[in-house]
């Protein structure tokens, strides 16, 4: 049975990596990022250790102290890995960030809507994230044809609307994955992304179409996320 996998991204602040089999994040800095492609083989890892070190050491930083943040931080990623591949998002150019939408939804947007959020709503209490990703990875399968971002506007105003008969929380996940669902279920392709920044920390998950990330909230304006893991097509 194949084991849930590891993604990660890296950026100019450093690395972010999800964790399909529990959930989690680990966010590094660019010292720890260095690590993701450490040698198994012991001599090649001390080595590679040391050669970080001479490299940190060069800019001022205590070598004894680089060195062993760089050895525990090795045995944490250890760890994580537990001898699974990790897989990298490949890097693209920074998307255009629309925030809050004012569109008008068409009346069989809100049905979708209604039913891409209960059907998220479910998913992500009843499953472990690495199922839920299959299911929207099936979603994605669904013929259909990427969204403008006109069109994933209308859908993420519907999934909101329809998400104020919510008794409970609709957040970032919950919003992103219904928008997601319900854009497939009217034969269009938005994708589903998980990211996360750095300063100041935080994981987050988002809808894109046509190069365009949908809906974000007008007083979060702290962007860019790095996308660690993508579902669907997009025009991109």
């Amino acid at each position: 049975m194949t084991q849930p996998g590891i993604y990660a991204a890296r950026g100019p602040a450093g690395a972010a990596v999800l964790d399909l089999a529990t959930g989690r994040w680990t966010v590094l800095d660019p010292i720890g990022a260095t690590l993701l492609d450490l040698p198994t083989a012991a001599p090649d890892r001390a080595a590679a250790i040391e050669d970080a070190t001479g490299r940190w050491a060069a800019t001022g930083a205590d070598p004894d102290r680089v060195r062993a943040d760089l050895t525990r931080a090795a045995a944490d990623l250890d760890r994580l890995r537990a001898g699974r591949a990790i897989q990298y998002i490949p890097p693209g150019p920074p998307p255009t960030v629309r925030f809050t939408p004012a569109a008008r939804p068409a009346l069989r947007d809100r049905a979708a809507a209604g039913i891409g959020l209960t059907v998220a709503l479910l998913l992500l209490r009843a499953l472990p994230i690495r199922h839920v990703i299959t299911a929207a990875r099936a979603a994605a399968r669904l013929p259909g044809r990427p969204a403008r971002a006109d069109e994933a506007d209308a859908v993420l105003y519907a999934v909101r609307s329809a998400g104020t008969w919510w008794p409970g929380r609709v957040a970032c996940l919950e919003e992103s994955l219904a928008c997601h669902l319900a854009a497939a279920l009217t034969g269009r392709r938005v994708q589903w992304v998980l990211g996360a920044r750095f300063s100041p920390r935080g994981a987050h998950a988002w809808a894109e179409a046509d190069r365009h990330v949908i809906g974000q909230d007008e007083h979060d304006r702290l962007w860019p996320y790095l996308p660690v893991l993508r579902v669907g097509d997009s025009n991109a």
